[in-house]
C-alpha cells in the first residue's frame, strides 16, 4: 500500500506541472491585464486624464512584471511555488495569495466535506430504500427526487432560494457566515447555530445533486446484487432478508460508489462555489470569479491548481478505500 502511494504521488507532479502550464495560459489568452483595471478606474473613478493613468498603469505594471512575456511570469510563478511557498501577490486584495488561499479554503473545504457527508448518508440510505422497495410509491418519490438532483443546475436552485430568502422572508444578510453581532465575537452555541442559519441554503443545494446520484448508483447497484447467486444462497440458508441485504448485499454494491469518490471531493468543492458565488460567501468561488474580472492572474491560477490537486487526491483516497474495503483488489496489488 505504501508503495503504491508513494507512486501515485510521484506521478501526480507531471500532471500538475501540465495542469499549472495548461490554466496560466488560459487565463492569460484574454488580452489586459490588472494594470488595464487600474487605468479604467483612474480614469472612471479618479477622473484622472487617460495620459495621466496610462502612466501610472505602466509604472504598476513594471513594479510587479506585469510588462514581462507569459512565459517570464509563468515560471516566476511556478520557481517562488516550490522554492519558497510563495503563491504570489494578489493585486486586487492587496495580499499575499497565500493568505487569500489559507483564509478560504478552508472554508470552502469544509462546507464540501459537510456536503460530502451528508450527500452519501443520504444518498446511500435512500438508494437501499428504493431497492429493497422496487417499484413502490417509495422507490417512485426517490427516484422523483433523484432526477430533480441531477437535471436542475444547482446555480438555478441558487438562484430561486435567494429569491425566496430575501424577497419573500426579508433576510438581508445571506452574504455572510454571521450576523454582524458574531463576527469577532468566540466560539460559543450561539455562533454556531447562527452560522448553521447562514450556510443551510448552500448545504442543502450543494449536497443535493450529489445524494441524487448517490442514490441512482446505489439503487441500480444493489438490484443488480440482489439478483446474485450468492444471495440467493444466503437466503436459502435461512439467513434473514435484512441480514442478506445489509451483511451481503450492500457492501458489494457500494463498491462503485467507493471509487466514485475519486472525483465527488472536487464534485463537491465546484457545487459549494457555483453556490456561494450566488450567496455571495467569502469562499473560493467568489474569490475566483473576483480575480478574474480584474485580471489578477496569481490568485485565479492558485486556486485553479489547488482544485486540480484536489481531484488528484480524491482519486488515491478512493483507491486506497477500495483496495482496504475489497480483499480482492489487495491480492491483485501484491502480486
Amino acid at each position: 500500500m505504501l508503495r503504491f502511494l508513494v507512486t501515485r504521488l510521484l506521478s501526480a507532479i507531471p500532471v500538475l506541472l501540465i495542469l499549472s502550464i495548461v490554466t496560466f495560459a488560459i487565463i492569460q489568452a484574454p488580452p489586459g491585464n490588472y494594470s488595464d483595471y487600474i487605468r479604467s478606474q483612474l480614469i472612471n473613478l479618479g477622473g484622472a486624464s487617460y495620459e495621466q493613468a496610462d502612466a501610472q498603469a505602466k509604472a504598476y505594471a513594471a513594479e510587479h512584471g506585469l510588462d514581462k512575456p507569459m512565459i517570464v511570469q509563468y515560471f516566476n510563478w511556478i520557481g517562488a511555488m516550490v522554492t519558497k511557498g510563495d503563491f504570489g501577490y494578489s493585486m486586487y486584495y492587496n495580499r499575499p495569495v497565500g493568505e487569500i488561499v489559507a483564509e478560504r479554503l478552508p472554508r470552502t473545504l469544509l462546507l464540501a466535506l459537510v456536503c460530502h457527508i451528508f450527500a452519501s448518508v443520504l444518498g446511500i440510505t435512500f438508494g437501499v430504500l428504493a431497492a429493497t422497495r422496487q417499484y413502490s410509491w417509495v422507490d417512485t418519490l426517490l427516484s422523483g427526487v433523484a432526477f430533480l438532483g441531477m437535471t436542475v443546475p444547482r446555480f438555478l436552485m441558487a438562484l430561486i432560494m435567494v429569491y425566496l430568502l430575501v424577497f419573500q422572508f426579508n433576510m438581508s444578510d445571506i452574504g455572510n457566515f454571521y450576523s454582524s453581532r458574531y463576527g469577532g465575537a468566540p466560539w460559543s452555541w450561539d455562533k454556531f447555530v447562527d452560522l448553521v442559519k447562514h450556510v443551510w441554503p448552500v448545504v442543502a443545494i450543494a449536497t443535493f445533486g450529489g445524494l441524487a446520484y448517490n442514490m441512482r448508483v446505489m439503487r441500480g447497484n444493489l438490484l443488480d446484487t440482489l439478483n446474485a447467486q450468492y444471495i440467493e444462497t444466503a437466503r436459502a440458508k435461512g439467513l434473514r432478508e435484512g441480514a442478506v441485504i445489509m451483511r451481503h448485499a450492500v457492501p458489494n454494491a457500494l463498491h462503485p460508489l467507493i471509487m466514485y469518490q475519486g472525483v465527488v471531493l472536487p464534485y463537491m468543492l465546484t457545487g459549494e462555489i457555483e453556490v456561494a458565488i450566488i450567496f455571495a460567501l467569502p469562499t473560493v468561488g467568489p474569490a475566483i470569479v473576483g480575480s478574474m474580472h480584474v485580471g489578477d492572474v496569481y490568485v485565479t491560477a492558485t486556486f485553479m491548481l489547488v482544485l486540480a490537486a484536489t481531484l488528484i487526491i480524491g482519486n488515491i483516497i478512493a483507491d486506497m478505500l477500495l483496495a482496504a474495503l475489497d480483499p480482492r483488489v489487495r491480492l491483485g496489488g501484491a502480486h
